[in-house]
């Protein structure tokens, strides 16, 4: 397979399955071992392709007489891949982009549409300068639903929320590449040794200013590949995640639980400002993400985490009183779209059931903390029925519980107005992903 072929096997896998971007695209690179340069523009058609949906199917609405969903999912996403070769990638002469979707429809013996999509994509190149855009003075919001392709009801979400100021400048972060941040494991060394090292692989990293032992990189390559990584010498974590961890501030001795570990990125976190000393309950009710827990635990030397089997709803018993427990609740993940576009195209009625669930997993986990010790609840999305509404509700039906006030480490600030045991990261502010935290104190 080609990389457009392999391009094109993501985005029907994704569709039709409702998988994972980043797992199916992982999958597929190593299933057919494309290149360098093949995987990079296979990433970069199954990414933009999907980032970019909305806007191609508006475009393609003006250059077809059938309609997108008439169209079979096969010939529907050749034609998204045709249009965002032909109106984003620059290096892709037009005739290519042509030529190359009309042999994917031979290719996956669609031979009969062929002819069609030939000619609406010639069509669109010869019109490209004259596609009608959506007036932003008469309609903004459909002009910013196609232009940042996203679904009408996930701009009103975001309005009726944060306002529109701070709306479009997430719809602009969300479209934005994600960074990839780093957190250096100083329990095997400096950040600025672990930095020099990354750097002498031809991996350039930096220092992040604004948070401690956190390093970006560029040029990384396939992480699991470097020396470093093997070595142990870090974990991949959003900055988001990497504050979190800061402010719950675990200290060494301490007993700490983390409810939802799985992937572990926080539990390795803690374990590290621990300086691994004291014990992390780290748990999951998914047998194979546990195993997945205790094999970054194992990589990085981090022999103070214990990693389990725990249903964080419904299991009632566990026998420690925690100094710390950390609540990292499931979410509609609104908050990580750019990492996971697809998130962006669910009908907004599943946003519906999170907060019930996330109200359970908070209060059985609030059972875990001992008196005085310290209970954050935290979640990768944007969506304050997810967030404040269940803090403030936890809050009003547990007495034994008040606010723990969060002080913002140096350089960091609020985008919205809220009460000072919460914080909403914004990824239009500093370039975290959408986060979300609270603090409580048992009394």
């Amino acid at each position: 397979m080609d990389a457009r072929a392999v391009a094109l096997e993501a985005l029907l896998r994704v569709e039709m399955n409702k998988s994972y971007s980043n797992i199916v695209l992982n999958k597929l690179l190593q299933q057919y071992q494309l290149s360098g340069r093949e995987a990079s523009l296979a990433s970069a058609l199954f990414y933009g392709v999907l980032e970019k949906r909305i806007t191609l199917d508006y475009v393609i609405s003006q250059f077809s007489k059938i309609k997108c969903k008439k169209m079979s999912n096969i010939v529907l996403e050749i034609l998204r891949m045709g249009v965002y070769q032909i109106l984003f990638m620059d290096k892709i002469p037009d005739s290519a982009a042509v030529n190359a979707a009309v042999d994917l429809s031979k290719q996956k013996k669609v031979v009969k549409a062929s002819g069609f999509i030939n000619a609406v994509l010639r069509n669109l190149i010869r019109a490209q300068d004259h596609i009608c855009w959506p007036d932003p003075q008469q309609d903004p919001l459909l002009y910013w639903s196609v232009l940042y392709s996203c679904p009408l009801w996930l701009v009103q979400h975001f309005i009726s929320a944060y306002g529109r100021n701070i709306t479009e400048k997430i719809l602009v972060a969300l479209e934005a590449h994600s960074p990839l941040y780093i957190r250096a494991n100083t329990t095997k060394g400096s950040v600025v040794s672990i930095e020099e090292d990354l750097n002498q692989l031809s991996v350039k990293a930096s220092g992040v200013t604004a948070v401690p032992d956190a390093l970006s990189l560029t040029n990384s390559g396939a992480i699991e590949q470097n020396f470093c990584y093997q070595n142990g010498l870090f974990h991949v974590q959003d900055l988001s995640s990497q504050l979190c961890c800061l402010l719950l501030a675990p200290k060494s001795g301490e007993t700490i639980v983390d409810v939802c570990a799985a992937p572990g990125g926080k539990s390795f976190t803690m374990a590290e400002l621990m300086e691994n000393q004291g014990k992390i309950y780290a748990f999951d009710q998914s047998p194979a993400k546990v195993r997945l827990i205790e094999a970054g635990a194992e990589r990085l030397g981090l022999s103070i985490i214990q990693a389990g089997i725990r249903d964080a709803q419904h299991d009632l018993e566990f026998a420690v009183q925690a100094d710390r427990v950390l609540c990292d609740a499931p979410c509609s993940g609104l908050g990580i779209i750019r990492r996971k576009p697809e998130i962006r195209y669910k009908d907004k009625n599943f946003l519906a059931d999170f907060p019930a669930l996330q109200y359970e997993i908070l209060c059985n986990s609030a059972r875990l903390v001992k008196k005085g010790g310290l209970l954050f609840y935290s979640t990768c999305t944007l969506n304050p029925e997810e967030n404040g509404a269940v803090a403030e509700r936890f809050l009003r039906e547990h007495p034994d519980y008040a606010a723990a006030g969060l002080d913002l480490p140096k350089g960091w600030r609020r985008g919205i107005e809220e009460p000072a045991n919460q914080w909403t990261l914004f990824p239009c502010l500093n370039g975290p992903d959408g986060f979300f935290m609270a603090a409580f104190r048992r009394s």
